[in-house]
């Protein structure tokens, strides 16, 4: 049986999850649809009203779609759902996992890698993360919550955009794309987005494409020729990160000579290592342990598409937090420039460790 792609879709309070996930059930596309709306650890007084009393907590819906609240075992949920299917006691084409507004979408991503019984049934598509353009700047300033799901992001949808002025929006993007320049973003309006832009959308699947806007990768190349003691990341000529300094609009009314700063420095941030020298297997895989183990938990995604000694396919890997695993992908191009590309998204992660400990990974 061909597995059941997964989506995780989270958000702010008050984003518009509830709103896109309506729109998803009942828009007569065909599919059926099992929601998972994962209550747990929400001080929600309706959770005890969704919850009913007997044993049975799936609710088929009109449309043949299907609902069912869990308040703890997720795995157990899941693994539920797909006997129903396997059995045919219920019926349906793909899941959607429906986190909490202050939830950390991680151990819900780790969930489809760690249960051999999930992975065998499930494929995680991708996290879907919503923002609410209008409170955004509140929510990602205070709540460390809400900087991590834009960190786990492959896909943001941007809601209530029309509430506030565009240069607003704009910066919010920008904002956003510091903390994630691989997940793509799209303001939308009350939660409608076609279901192409909410499903297959492949954010898990490693493949050799490494979605990071190469504008934002370029944007950021240029020295802006003054430097205030930020490290501007130019640690060699082989890898490039991207440093706090910016030109973008949204900064320019500043006075002269302030480097347009970022007006916050969040704590999920992103860089990028670039290299087009091969690395050595053995070593990699050590430096990448190492710091899997220390600095997993502040390890939101990480991503590549590498180059190594000994093979002639690119390597592909991935992670969330402490799980991390790595893929043979096709074979180089005869005329195809060899080189690794790595982007990592994380809180506080000791960029010069990363880049240096990468740098000497590499075979010289």
């Amino acid at each position: 049986m061909s597995l059941i792609p997964a989506t995780i879709l989270t958000g702010f309070l008050g984003s518009g999850k509830t709103t896109l996930l309506k729109r998803v059930l009942s828009e007569a596309h065909g599919q059926k649809i099992a929601v998972i709306e994962n209550e747990f650890g929400e001080e929600n007084i309706d959770s005890d009203i969704l919850v009913s009393d007997t044993q049975e907590q799936i609710i088929q819906m009109s449309n043949g779609c299907i609902c069912c609240t869990i308040r703890e075992d997720l795995r157990g949920a899941l693994r539920d759902l797909a006997e129903k299917k396997r059995t045919g006691e219920l019926v349906f084409d793909r899941v959607v996992i429906e986190t909490t507004g202050l939830a950390d979408p991680g151990p819900v991503a780790q969930t489809f890698f760690m249960d051999d019984e999930i992975a065998e049934s499930y494929l995680l598509d991708s996290i879907l993360t919503l923002v609410d353009a209008k409170h955004a700047a509140t929510q990602l300033n205070d709540r460390q919550e809400a900087r991590r799901q834009v960190g786990f992001a492959d896909q943001i949808f941007i809601s209530k955009t029309d509430l506030v002025a565009p240069a607003e929006v704009d910066a919010l993007m920008h904002r956003l794309k510091h903390m994630n320049p691989r997940a793509p973003q799209k303001a939308v309006h009350f939660g409608e987005v076609s279901l192409a832009e909410v499903f297959d959308l492949r954010g898990f699947n490693l493949n050799a494409k490494l979605d990071i806007d190469p504008d934002f990768l370029k944007d950021e190349a240029h020295d802006h020729g003054h430097d205030h003691g930020h490290d501007h990341g130019h640690e060699s000529h082989d890898d490039h990160v991207h440093g706090e300094h910016c030109d973008h609009p949204s900064h320019q009314d500043e006075p002269a000579g302030h480097g347009h700063h970022h007006h916050h420095d969040d704590d999920v941030k992103s860089f990028v290592f670039k290299s087009d020298k091969p690395f050595d297997p053995a070593r990699l895989e050590d430096f990448l342990g190492a710091v899997v183990n220390i600095y997993g938990p502040r390890m939101l995604r990480y991503k590549g598409v590498l180059h190594m000694k000994g093979t002639d396919r690119k390597v592909i890997f991935q992670g969330v937090h402490q799980l991390m695993g790595s893929d043979l992908g096709p074979a180089w191009g005869a005329d195809e420039a060899r080189g690794s590309k790595m982007v990592f998204i994380g809180i506080d992660l000791p960029r010069d460790i990363f880049l240096q400990g990468l740098t000497q990974c590499l075979v010289v």
